[in-house]
């Protein structure tokens, strides 16, 4: 008999991306009593990677639990970026109930819809926090109105459209009921999810049944697969059987060798647990996402969705040029292969093939930005290697039409650089479908556009707004192709030769264009030092010397002055680079080349 089980709450907190999902968790740590009162905490203290740190992103959601009056809260921080879309949408099976956040100076946003969009269909109770209240230009008024617009938009329940409003500022720690009334704490907002959100409800005597939402990976225990149990109990050392709803032949036993429970940062190892805990398990090694962990008496799989599939690919391949293995301390293709193998374990939306050659590698992911976080990852871990262009999947429909991913694109910009995003949008085969004056001398663009007339297009965008732009993407499934784009206007600068860069050589070369390196940098034959003004390629020799005699002295070339070099980061490199060019990526540095290196060659290959 189903019953609910009143000691625990469930709830993930969505929202878009920067809209303050991460800090209000602190808070929310931090009045639960979490820490000590002395105790040294850092900001942000859910995001534990350092490129979620740096870059003040969630990547993978967290779960973490709270206890508030006798009643465990337990808590799931979900990313709020499109590319990591898919981990949200598993993220829901879990709770029953969502806790909304939205900035009270920008309103519902593109990825808002998004996520309010699944939680939505999952029938689940959402309350709204309008956070940063605290903002000078705050208009909570005005949010509330474009909250419930989204709500109408998306075919809300009215009981969903009913849903309770919690004014805060996560920075602060606090949050009150109305908004004119500055709260104390984070109490009201507590009081709301015990009242609120739903309490779990299962069978306890019935078989066992937890579906796998999220994997963890730990190099000493391996796969670790948390998920909610929906009925029975879990203890250890119990045999379960592992099905799958996609997979209807799979069934296979396996026993539980550990089990923890979530509180505050930590996992607890606990003997036992019941319907409505979110528990960790380890001890199972080929867990996957999806998976239903179940009595061997009743095997029924819990139905969910499948993972969304990957838009772009690009190859990593084993680097091969002249500096080749003198940085990294990872640079054969069986480290490489190994590496990405290993992502798969915990990156659910990434896909790895092996391709005719064991040099290289197909992978392929939901964005630019989920592949540039696993290359930075990489590099940082001490692998060498290089990277080809990003490309998109292409598919073929029933009529075997070829059909490519196209993206829906909101964009936000000052009115003065409007026409020039419409100019460079449509260039890049997008279609303008709305077109709307925001707060503060803003215009909202909205595109359909091809996924591929976006790769490589952000750096331009901010240059092309001043940095005042802000541009957020959402995939939006296939349609028939586009046409061709043309990407890149300029060509780029070659080394000839190989050597050291010399300031004599980088001085003529500059008047041909942007320089990416200075003086005293390591260059080879067919490696890229700049982008030229014009369109074609040119080769230059960066490390001619000048030729001294009694008239020319070496002292003369104080004199020359060397515009500083545009040092690309990994995302300005992988946006710049061709088709027929790789990205060399290793510890310390980053360089284009071209792929192929000897000029003689890379002029026949032109011509075919």
């Amino acid at each position: 008999m189903r019953q609910a089980r009143k000691d625990v709450r469930n709830v993930a907190i969505i929202a878009h991306v920067d809209h303050g999902k991460t800090t209000l968790v602190d808070e929310l740590l931090k009045q639960s009593g979490v820490f000590r009162e002395n105790q040294e905490v850092a900001e942000r203290v859910m995001d534990s990677g350092d490129i979620e740190r740096e870059r003040g992103i969630t990547i993978l959601s967290k779960n973490t639990a709270v206890t508030y009056k006798n009643t465990k809260i337990n808590i799931i921080d979900t990313p709020g970026h499109a590319d990591f879309g898919g981990e949200v949408e598993r993220v829901l099976k879990m709770v029953n109930g969502v806790v909304l956040v939205v900035d009270a100076f920008e309103g519902a946003m593109p990825q808002t819809k998004f996520v309010l969009r699944k939680a939505l269909e999952l029938k689940l109770p959402v309350i709204v926090c309008i956070n940063k209240i605290d903002r000078p230009e705050s208009r909570p008024d005005e949010v509330i109105d474009e909250v419930l617009e989204l709500f109408l938009d998306l075919d809300a329940s009215e009981d969903q459209l009913d849903c309770p409003f919690v004014y805060a500022s996560a920075k602060e720690g606090i949050a009150s009921l109305d908004p004119n009334e500055a709260g104390t704490s984070m109490e009201p907002l507590f009081e709301t999810i015990l009242n609120y959100i739903p309490a779990p409800e299962g069978d306890p005597d019935a078989g066992t049944q937890v579906l796998i939402s999220t994997i963890d990976y730990n190099e000493y225990v391996g796969r670790i697969g948390v998920g909610k149990i929906d009925n029975g109990s879990v203890k250890v050392n119990q045999e379960v059987v592992i099905v799958n709803a996609h997979e209807p032949e799979k069934q296979k036993k396996v026993k539980i060798s550990k089990l923890y429970e979530f509180d505050g940062l930590n996992k607890v190892e606990v003997k036992e647990a019941g319907i409505g805990s979110i528990v960790a398990i380890s001890g199972i090694s080929d867990i996957h996402i999806g998976d239903t962990l179940c009595s061997p008496e009743n095997p029924e799989p819990i139905p969910f969705q499948k993972i969304s599939e990957p838009t772009i690919a690009m190859h990593f391949l084993v680097n091969d040029s002249p500096l080749a293995g003198q940085e990294g301390k990872y640079v054969t293709s069986r480290h490489l292969r190994d590496r990405l193998f290993k992502e798969l374990n915990t990156d659910v939306s990434l896909r790895v093939e092996e391709t005719d050659t064991t040099e290289s590698f197909k992978v392929s992911g939901r964005g630019e930005l989920h592949l540039s976080v696993l290359i930075e990852n990489m590099r940082r871990e001490g692998y060498e290697f290089a990277v080809s262009k990003a490309e998109v999947l292409y598919h073929t429909d029933e009529n075997g039409k070829k059909t490519e991913p196209m993206e829906t694109a909101y964009i936000d910009v000052p009115e003065e650089f409007s026409g020039t995003v419409i100019e460079k949008l449509s260039q890049r085969k997008g279609e303008l479908r709305n077109m709307s004056t925001a707060s503060g001398g803003y215009t909202r663009l909205e595109f359909s556009i091809p996924s591929r007339g976006l790769i490589g297009y952000r750096g331009e965008f901010m240059t092309d707004t001043k940095g005042n732009g802000i541009i957020n993407t959402i995939f939006d499934g296939y349609a028939p192709y586009k046409g061709d784009i043309q990407y890149r206007k300029q060509g780029s600068l070659i080394a000839f030769e190989a050597g050291e860069a010399i300031t004599y050589g980088l001085y003529n070369a500059q008047e041909r264009g942007t320089l990416f390196i200075g003086p005293g940098e390591k260059v080879y034959s067919g490696m890229i030092v700049g982008q030229n003004g014009r369109g074609e390629d040119i080769e230059l020799n960066v490390c001619k010397k000048k030729q001294l005699t009694n008239t020319r002295s070496s002292s003369a070339d104080e004199a020359l002055r060397l515009t500083p070099p545009k040092v690309l980061s990994l995302e300005q490199a992988l946006e710049f680079i061709d088709t027929d060019e790789l990205l060399e990526v290793t510890p310390t540095a980053l360089r284009i080349r071209k792929k192929i290196l000897d000029p003689t060659l890379r002029k026949r290959a032109s011509m075919k």
